[in-house]
């Protein structure tokens, strides 16, 4: 099987746990030729990931997942080959942290009056950087003995309806895109399968994202089942949205998601990483230290 890229990934920067520079080199072990960071709403992790993928030669593409407010849901938008020297785009970032750091607290004020006491610190003790996320939530109440896994966590605890459960209250579709287009970038919908969306409504959700500029779909990723890739193949050519393929990879903790393990896409797919210039940014300069990177493309 030949190889294709992994553009969808995450570091302790956000919720993964290796860091930038080890969850390149394990991609590269794996035989990815080309990966992209996706960090939760942060471009933190991209210098450290740059260098990394300069060392291992391995094609880096810079972005980011960015949390939406759609539809009375959350969603998520992934922004491949974005510039990080962007303002507007790091401007919107900040906001979307913002809001991330008082929501921790309020979770950790439910999880307390759930039985639950410190779980503020013991989240930020596993978080790396200034992202402190539900997932490091879960994994303090693992360590606590509140659930055997995350995902046990997740369903007794964080989720709508549990104690500790806070709606998250994120960018518009409208302004997630627009950051995204501003810093050169692609907006990419990220695991659809995930939302649940019926047909009506993701038609709705698509022809928002399209009409706003998003320019992909996630048809293969961790989250979907091969019928789901099938589905949104239809999906992609029905609405003219390029196809992209991303492990969601968070850690060896998951085995079942692993780097260098993704199925081609479906036949009469426009891949995302054959369009003209794609890459281009991962030939840049780094926006923190001055690092210039290059695509090993």
């Amino acid at each position: 099987m030949t190889p294709i890229p992994d553009l969808h990934t995450h570091s302790t920067a956000s919720d993964g746990t290796l860091a930038p520079a080890g969850l390149i080199a394990r991609a590269a072990q794996q035989g990815v030729e080309m990966l992209a960071l996706t960090d939760h709403d942060t471009l933190s992790g991209l210098d450290e990931a740059a260098e990394a993928a300069h060392l291992h030669g391995l094609a880096f593409v810079p972005g980011v997942e960015i949390s939406v407010t759609w539809g009375g849901r959350t969603v998520h938008i992934v922004g491949l080959d974005v510039d990080p020297s962007c303002r507007r785009l790091r401007d919107g970032l900040a906001g979307q942290l913002a809001h991330r750091t008082e929501r921790a607290a309020e979770i950790a004020r439910r999880l307390e009056r759930a039985g639950w006491p410190g779980a503020l610190e013991g989240a930020q003790a596993l978080a790396a950087g200034d992202l402190v996320g539900r997932t490091h939530f879960a994994r303090f109440l693992v360590s606590r003995g509140a659930a055997k896994d995350v995902r046990g966590v997740f369903k007794h605890y964080l989720v709508s309806g549990k104690p500790g459960h806070v709606a998250g209250e994120w960018a518009t579709l409208e302004d997630a895109v627009g950051w995204i287009r501003a810093a050169g970038g692609q907006a990419v919908i990220a695991h659809p399968a995930r939302y649940g969306f019926t047909r009506a409504k993701m038609r709705r959700f698509i022809d928002a994202f399209t009409a706003c500029g998003g320019r992909g779909i996630e048809v293969v990723s961790g989250s979907h089942s091969r019928d789901d890739y099938y589905t949104f193949a239809r999906w992609s050519r029905e609405h003219g949205l390029l196809a992209s393929a991303g492990s969601d990879y968070h850690g060896p903790e998951s085995p079942w998601i692993e780097l260098g393990r993704l199925p081609p896409l479906p036949e009469g797919c426009r891949p995302i990483w054959d369009q003209p210039g794609f890459g281009r940014a991962g030939q840049g300069v780094s926006s923190q230290s001055g690092l210039l990177y290059q695509h090993a493309g």
